[in-house]
Formats: structure tokens, C-alpha cells, sequence
């Protein structure tokens, strides 16, 4: 936990889950520059009247800080939200104040403040600002805010294009705000995700299949090379098995799965609402007739009973926004042994700079290689 003091107060944060030994704050500059503007009475929009919208916000701070504005918070990450609505609770403050939206649900009919927390991904800010542009109108506010590594001609030209005319602030500790006035005279255009691709000739069973994938994805227009190499390694799963692709993102792992073995299930899960929508799309159009799967968006294999899994296919990210930790994969790891049966096996997909098979000995007591290339291995564990 840590504590952000702002005009708006102090406030005790922290990202979720919380653990005390991770050293990531749940705020950064960012997030203060925008909120000491937003008070600021030379500056700030008076009053925040009106339907304010907090667009990406990554922990909660944003939202928290300006909960007595009764603000919709909009985030592609249900581990956002959770961490929203802890850190309102911590602070004493009413959940029902906040209105929660995911990146797939219909934004609000109309905005009169955004607030926007400018994402890694290009492309997710691209679809996030088609799909949100009718709700402004000429007098809405538009704030946008990020650190000064995360803000590019790009991205200013993004704003421009979508939602009107564009300039930036001085940076100051190393953040920068983003003002845009709408333009009603820009015409109205659709989001252009999600995309669709075929896979490779040369990846396994899913072979040659479409791939959907929603913006903000990795690699959302192309396959990634960690999963590709992954893909020509994969086990086929016995009969009826249960197999879950943890961090699904769109799902490629659990299709070529099911397409290896149309008697399982799959389950599906990711903590992006996009991801999931990708995997479940992509299942959609791809797996054979009758295959059988669930999706699920949420904290890795939270929902699923201890040792009801058969196989545990996994690609974990590592990085968290901008910073690189192996936390989430560290945190996947121990939660796939608590769900596998005994005899389950995790396998999983890393860079070998990583050192994933030290953590997975440490959790599984065991850790096998599988296949490798000078970039890439595949790593085994059994529960036993």
C-alpha cells in the first residue's frame, strides 16, 4: 500500500491483489499531475459538472480520488476494477458512487468530462476513443495524461483524428497532460477492431484457422513468435480432459488444443474483458462442432475448484504497463498447481532470460524442457 496526497486528499492505495512485498505503487505521476490540474481553480474544469468518464484508469487512483464526482470508470482489466473497489473501500468510501464499465460495455449516452489514462497500446486507445467519441459534444472536457515516454506524435494524432484538436503540457516529473477540444465537425467513424487473420500452415493442429483479436491484445495483428513457437510444442490432451489457457489473450493455445482433442473442455481465461471477447470469437469461428469450452475473465484460475484440471497451458506476461515483473507469472504458476489434479501438468511458454524453470521447482517441486531455440522454451511441471 501506498499513500498519494493530492488537493482531493489523502488517500491509501493499492494495486490488486495487494501484496505488501510488491514495490509497485498503484499511482504514478501521471495520475497526480492530472488530478493537482483538476483542482487547480485556473486550470481545472469548475465543479467537474456533469457526467465525468475516467477512461483506462490502471489502480483505481483516478477513480478513488474523484469518487465524490460520482465518475463512470471504464477499463479493459477486471484486476482494475477489483483494485477500484478496494481502494474505495479502504478509503471509507461508497462503492455506489462509482459506476463500473468494462471496454465492452456501451459507454455512457453522454460525457461531459474525460478523463483519460493513456494505455501501452496504441491500438486499444484507438478503439476506445471510436467507441466513445458520440458520447462527447462540444463542451466536453477532454483530458488525457500519461507519463512523457508513454505520449507520441501517435498518440496525439490519434486524439486529433478521432475527437478534435490536440495539444500537450510541459512535462512535468516526467508526465504530461494531453488537452483536445471536440470537433462536431469530424465525421463519425467506426472502430476498426477487432481484426482477423489466418494462422500459419505450420503451427499444429490450429493451423491455417481465423483468429480474432479485439484491440489492445498483444500482437493483435499477427501472431506472436513466443506462441507460434509455442504452438508446434504442445501436448495433446487425453480424452475428456480439462485444459484451461491461462491468459488466454485470444485464445490460440485453447483452440488448437480443442482441435487436438474434440472430447475436451476448455476453459478460457484472462483478466482483459478484450481478451476474453478474442477467445471467445475466436473459438467461435475456429473449433471443430461440438467442442466444448467456457470464458472466463478474472484473477488467473480464481473460480475454478482445486484439482479439477487436467492441463494448464500458459504464455504469462511480464510486464505490468511499463514495468517488467515476474509477479503475474509467478502468481499464475502457484495458482495452476492449486488448481491441477494431481498428475496435472502446467506447460508454459517464456523467454529463457526469464528463468521461469527456477520458479516453477520452487512451486512444483519438478521442471522438465520440453523444447527450446536460442529465444524461446517450453517448460513442463507435473503436480505430484
Amino acid at each position: 500500500m501506498n499513500r498519494l496526497t493530492i488537493p482531493q486528499g489523502t488517500f491509501d492505495l493499492a494495486r490488486f491483489p495487494d501484496d505488501p512485498r510488491d514495490p509497485l505503487r498503484a499511482w504514478d505521476a501521471a495520475d497526480a499531475y492530472l488530478l493537482r490540474h483538476l483542482a487547480d481553480p485556473g486550470t481545472g474544469p469548475l465543479g467537474l459538472a456533469g457526467t465525468v468518464a475516467v477512461l483506462g484508469d490502471r489502480w483505481g487512483a483516478l477513480t478513488t480520488a474523484l469518487a465524490g464526482h460520482r465518475p463512470v470508470q471504464i477499463t479493459d482489466s477486471s484486476l482494475a476494477r477489483r483494485a477500484t473497489l478496494a481502494n474505495l473501500a479502504r478509503n471509507g468510501l461508497d462503492a455506489d458512487t462509482v459506476r463500473l464499465l468494462s471496454s465492452r460495455d456501451t459507454p455512457p449516452d453522454r460525457i461531459d468530462v474525460l478523463l483519460v489514462r493513456v494505455p501501452k497500446s496504441l491500438a486499444f486507445l484507438e478503439d476506445q476513443l471510436h467507441r466513445i467519441a458520440p458520447a462527447v459534444h462540444p463542451g466536453t472536457v477532454v483530458i488525457g495524461t500519461g507519463m512523457v515516454k508513454e505520449i507520441h506524435t501517435s498518440t496525439l494524432k490519434l486524439f486529433e483524428r478521432i475527437i478534435g484538436p490536440t495539444r500537450t503540457s510541459l512535462a512535468v516529473g516526467k508526465a504530461r497532460l494531453i488537452f483536445c477540444a471536440p470537433d462536431p465537425a469530424l465525421p463519425p467513424a467506426p472502430s476498426p477492431w477487432p481484426l482477423r487473420y489466418a494462422l500459419p500452415a505450420d503451427v499444429g493442429p490450429a493451423s491455417g484457422r481465423t483468429v480474432v483479436n479485439h484491440a489492445g491484445i498483444f500482437c493483435a495483428d499477427r501472431l506472436d513468435i513466443g506462441t507460434r513457437f509455442f504452438l508446434k510444442h504442445l501436448p495433446v490432451p487425453e480424452g475428456s480432459a480439462r485444459v484451461v489457457d491461462l491468459g488466454c489473450g485470444n485464445g490460440v493455445l485453447g483452440l488448437s488444443a480443442a482441435i487436438a482433442a474434440p472430447g475436451a473442455h476448455i476453459t478460457f481465461t484472462d483478466e482483459s474483458y478484450g481478451a476474453v471477447a478474442s477467445a471467445e470469437e475466436t473459438f467461435g469461428e475456429s473449433a471443430p462442432e461440438g467442442a466444448s469450452a467456457d470464458f472466463l475473465v478474472g484473477d488467473g484460475l480464481d473460480g475454478l475448484a482445486p484439482g479439477s484440471v487436467d492441463l494448464v497451458l500458459n504464455n504469462p506476461p511480464f510486464h505490468s504497463h511499463l514495468a517488467t515483473t515476474g509477479a503475474t507469472a509467478r502468481r499464475m504458476f502457484t495458482g495452476a498447481r492449486t488448481a491441477l489434479r494431481q498428475g496435472g501438468e502446467l506447460w508454459v511458454v517464456g523467454n529463457r532470460h526469464l528463468s521461469y524453470h527456477t520458479h516453477l521447482r520452487r512451486i512444483f517441486g519438478n521442471c522438465v524442457t520440453v523444447a527450446g531455440d536460442p529465444k524461446f522454451v517450453v517448460l513442463r511441471a507435473v503436480k505430484r
